[in-house]
């Protein structure tokens, strides 16, 4: 009864804390990156729940991914707030508080450790880079897929608890195609699975063998996992058509697969700093593109091998580090830009479940590291405290940041460079203002640094227009044209500024 009750006050704290860090995010709108896209001015999404829109949310290619489940979320806020952004923004804190509670259940559920399962769920929870999900409504598919995740996770704690049971199996399954549906970037959890599977579940060898693994429980252990493949297989495929359909990688074709590499190098130790020092946070990172430095990649490239290499060497005695490492790498691999969807080296947003491997290695390797030293048994959980009272205000800042979209953006020049998406969405976002000249001035800076990016000619258009300078914003329409000739919504107000004009 005691640990009960130890658990519903942990679980507890844990709500608290995230709801006080964030809950002003209720009092925020939408901002002027995709949340038009999704909610604002997208009529299925305004039509509401109904038989035809749940058939177009399954097979949309809009936003360029597959994800039917956000959609129908957005629809169902739709028919309680209308466009009331609070609502929205109290959809996805729910999920996120929920999420939190989950992890935490989750991992107790497995280590039987509740100190140390309560600080990563409390990480998760407060952790800066997670303020990206959660205040921003455009990724919903975040804190939901995350949902489905958590509850893959204790549906399989379940299952290997009585492993015979076809009906928690399902449960399993079930949960995996729900998150794939919500978001795809799940296409790892069978492999995350794997990881658990050798720590905290011990599944990989008898208790009495002295090797780490078993050749014939591992292949047991992964023929057990043909129908979790087979669900993300799937998903690949529909993923691909969707991304191929919408065209979702035609604007980045210019990186070719070594710069690639050589940025997904990179990225993976900039996700570690940035976990560890949660400073200069951004809604966009720009590709360096031709200006990575390739002698930095090849460092990175160095000292991720080292890393991998040390978590496997203490894998027998700290199994944990090999798992956190591993989960780390391996759930970044969707969107580490290897397959770069979008213009960014990188983003906060695809740190929401890898963050939890590193966490689980903070959360048991510290205790294990000190464990020989002497120091005052009340030490240890104060750093642990700091550590999330830190993370904490840091989060509670950056909450601040995106209180709309001009804040956001701003913020966004101060701790980047060269950021002509920053600029091009501030620049929408004074053009809502009437800050005709401000916006002008953003849009230039964006032409400046990426001459060949279409939004910036565009919205640099639309503004001119509305100062009736017309015969200038036909030619930033034309430029717009002639690098998308795709987008042929674009000939409209190019059409009515030439009869303007004459």
């Amino acid at each position: 009864m005691p640990v009960f009750t130890s658990k519903r006050v942990l679980a507890l704290l844990l709500l608290v804390s995230a709801l006080a860090v964030y809950w002003r995010v209720t009092n925020h709108g939408f901002v002027a990156f995709d949340d038009g896209l999704y909610v604002v001015d997208n009529a299925h999404v305004q039509a509401g729940l109904s038989t035809q829109n749940t058939l177009w949310a399954l097979k949309s290619a809009s936003a360029g991914n597959w994800h039917p489940l956000t959609w129908l979320s957005y629809m169902l806020d739709y028919e309680l707030y209308g466009l009331n952004a609070r609502g929205y923004h109290l959809t996805n804190l729910l999920l996120h508080l929920a999420n939190s509670v989950l992890l935490f259940l989750v991992l107790c559920r497995m280590t039987g450790a509740q100190g140390r399962s309560a600080f990563v769920a409390a990480l998760f929870g407060l952790h800066p880079l997670h303020v990206e999900s959660v205040a921003w409504i455009a990724e919903r598919k975040d804190v939901l897929c995350g949902l489905f995740f958590m509850l893959t996770l204790y549906a399989y704690a379940r299952y290997t608890e009585r492993p015979s049971s076809l009906a928690r199996y399902l449960q399993v399954c079930l949960w995996l195609v729900l998150g794939l549906m919500a978001k795809p970037m799940l296409v790892t959890l069978p492999c995350v699975l794997l990881l658990l599977d050798f720590w905290p579940l011990a599944r990989c060898a008898s208790s009495e063998s002295e090797r780490l693994f078993e050749p014939a429980r591992v292949r047991r252990l992964t023929l057990e996992k043909l129908p979790l493949f087979l669900i993300v297989g799937a998903s690949c495929v529909i993923t691909w058509a969707i991304q191929h359909a919408s065209r979702a990688t035609s604007l980045v074709e210019g990186l070719t697969l070594d710069l690639r590499i050589w940025n997904t190098l990179l990225a993976y130790l900039g996700y570690v700093s940035r976990f560890l020092w949660p400073q200069n946070l951004a809604i966009f990172y720009p590709h360096p593109g031709q200006s990575v430095s390739i002698a930095a990649a090849l460092a990175s490239a160095l000292l991720l091998i080292a890393i991998s290499g040390l978590a496997l060497r203490v894998a027998r005695h700290r199994p944990y580090l090999a798992v956190g490492w591993f989960w780390y790498l391996g759930t970044l691999v969707p969107v580490i830009g290897l397959v770069q969807i979008g213009e960014q080296a990188m983003a906060d947003r695809y740190m929401y479940l890898p963050l939890i491997g590193l966490a689980i290695m903070l959360a048991w390797g510290v205790p294990d590291l000190v464990a020989r030293w002497r120091y005052p048994k009340a030490l240890l959980p104060l750093a642990a405290s700091l550590v999330l009272a830190s993370a904490a205000l840091l989060t509670w800042k950056q909450v601040g940041h995106w209180r709309d979209s001009v804040s956001l953006f701003e913020r966004a020049l101060q701790v980047t460079s060269r950021n002509h998406l920053a600029h091009t969405n501030l620049g929408v976002a004074l053009t809502d203002r009437e800050e005709y000249e401000r916006a002008i001035h953003h849009y230039m800076e964006a032409i400046e640094i990426a001459p060949g990016y279409p939004a910036a000619h565009y919205n640099l258009a639309t503004t001119l227009v509305r100062q009736d300078r017309c015969a200038e914003a036909i030619v930033h329409y034309a430029l717009a044209l002639r690098i998308r000739p795709d987008q042929v919504t674009r000939r409209v107000p190019l059409a009515r500024c030439a009869e303007d004009s004459t």
